[in-house]
């Protein structure tokens, strides 16, 4: 299996689903966007895209310029190619834009381990038929995707009381994530080092919130690693 993972900063990859594609023997190439590399033209030889969070936002476009051409290059992957795409936070509202939706500020951002609730969508879902109906996950964003709606071939999957899409399908082969299940144990404290992260974080938390926000974290990692095992081995299903 060929993945392309685009990237938005280093210290926001895969994660545990990561750990887990190594283990398979999966063959990855990574596509640091934020350091300037470029993606490849030719699309078709992967099987499967991720596209991952980042600090910046869809509509920054003038302060990050190769965001003209990721929102290409997903677009062609989702809805020419038609191939499986998984994409957390930034990356769920890039392919949000793509398929016709908005991207705007939460009304309140959503930082912490929070609730995660499933649509009755879910029962019949490839890659989520097996989650429970309620789940924790992290969540640390500020802004969301709306107007979804608009499009028919766009199912949700799962809300949480202040965002409607934290997870969205189009079609059946290309997934919107909103919150972060990907996560291991390391995580929380590396984000912790990216100035716009930490901000956000005390800002609607307080100053100090990280080693709480961490040991939280800790207290759910055990769950939030068996979901990923479960929505990467449904993925393997949906790329083969």
């Amino acid at each position: 299996m060929k993945v392309i993972v685009l990237q938005h900063i280093s210290i926001e990859d895969p994660g545990y689903i990561k750990d887990l594609m190594i283990k398979d023997g999966v063959e990855l190439t990574t596509i640091e966007l934020d350091e300037g590399q470029k993606i490849p033209t030719d699309l078709s030889k992967f099987d499967a895209m991720f596209c991952m969070g980042g600090p910046m936002d869809t509509w920054m476009e003038k302060d990050y310029p190769w965001l003209i051409q990721e929102k290409k290059a997903i677009k062609e992957f989702v809805i020419s190619l038609k191939k499986p795409y998984l994409g957390f936070c930034l990356g769920c509202q890039l392919l949000g834009e793509v398929t016709g939706g908005k991207v705007v500020k939460s009304k309140n951002p959503e930082i912490g381990m929070l609730d995660i609730d499933f649509s009755e969508n879910k029962k019949n879902d490839l890659l989520f038929s097996k989650f429970p109906e309620k789940i924790k996950s992290l969540q640390w964003h500020s802004y969301e995707v709306q107007e979804l709606e608009k499009n028919n071939d766009i199912i949700l999957i799962a809300s949480s009381p202040e965002t409607k899409y934290q997870i969205f399908k189009y079609k059946n082969h290309a997934y919107g994530i909103q919150f972060h299940i990907e996560i291991k144990k390391s995580t929380v404290s590396e984000w912790g080092c990216v100035p716009e992260y930490k901000s956000a974080l005390e800002k609607q938390l307080g100053e100090g919130a990280l080693d709480k926000f961490d040991k939280d974290s800790q207290v759910h990692m055990s769950s939030m690693n068996d979901y990923s095992k479960i929505l990467y081995e449904n993925f393997k299903k949906l790329v083969q």
